[in-house]
């Protein structure tokens, strides 16, 4: 069982693969329209320290903009379930932010912090840090009420209590909400782009685009797909790595 995970995703991978080619082939399409696999490999193969500099550009917003979401999200969640009173007031005002759409907020940023990776970074900021502090509050308010009779017959004090239970019986939905921010996170990273066309791969499909060069422009979006899913699977890892009991009750 353990020998077939790395392989189904590969396998997977290759059909999907497989199928796109397939049908570049058999319905005739042209490289305009939508290139085949070959088109792409070669578009990258023409310009690799273009495109992999782009990549480098995303990347860094990307990691910027997450981190300090995470971080920022992790006070707001922490702050909020300290006080029910609190967190009545303030999570409808979270809430209504959440629904303003990020394309529309896009060339606002640029107006208010100017060209360059700072509107990018606060794009990646505000679409990763909703689900952060909904899956962080959640877990911190799901603790069961016989652990905290447990703490209490201990005579833990309320540091102990929060460090010793209820943080770790929240962090499974902490890194559930992780693992959904840090895929909105490539998604912020490219709206910001394709809003300000100053670099990154959004750029890339921005000007391919203008340019017709689709096999460039598809260049640009494999490697978004590469880099979400290797962020996505990063932080699996660092999941599995810290907790990693929640496998074992999940299970």
């Amino acid at each position: 069982m353990n020998a077939s995970r790395p392989v189904l995703p590969v396998a997977g991978a290759l059909a999907a693969i497989g199928l796109w080619w397939g049908a570049t082939v058999v319905f005739g399409i042209r490289p305009l329209f939508l290139p085949a696999p070959p088109d792409v490999v070669a578009a990258f193969r023409a310009q690799p320290g273009y495109l992999l500099r782009e990549t480098g550009a995303t990347l860094l917003e990307t990691v910027t903009g997450f981190g300090l979401a995470v971080l920022l999200g992790l006070l707001i969640a922490v702050t909020l379930t300290a006080s029910r009173t609190l967190e009545r007031a303030a999570l409808p005002v979270l809430v209504a932010l959440n629904s303003v759409p990020k394309v529309a907020v896009a060339p606002l940023l640029v107006v208010w912090l100017g060209f360059g990776p700072r509107p990018k970074v606060v794009l990646v900021l505000l679409i990763c840090v909703f689900p952060i502090v909904v899956a962080t509050m959640a877990g911190l308010t799901s603790t069961p009420s016989e652990l905290g009779e447990l703490s209490r017959s201990l005579s833990a004090s309320a540091w102990q209590t929060y460090v010793k239970i209820r943080l770790p019986w929240a962090l499974p939905q902490v890194f559930t909400g992780l693992k959904v921010a840090v895929s909105l996170a490539v998604i912020g990273a490219v709206v910001a782009e394709i809003s300000n066309p100053s670099g990154g791969l959004g750029a890339v499909v921005v000007l391919s685009g203008m340019s017709f060069d689709t096999p460039l422009a598809f260049a640009a979006i494999v490697l978004l797909a590469l880099l979400s899913t290797a962020l996505f699977y990063l932080v699996v890892a660092v999941e599995r790595l810290l907790v990693p009991w929640s496998r074992a009750i999940a299970g």
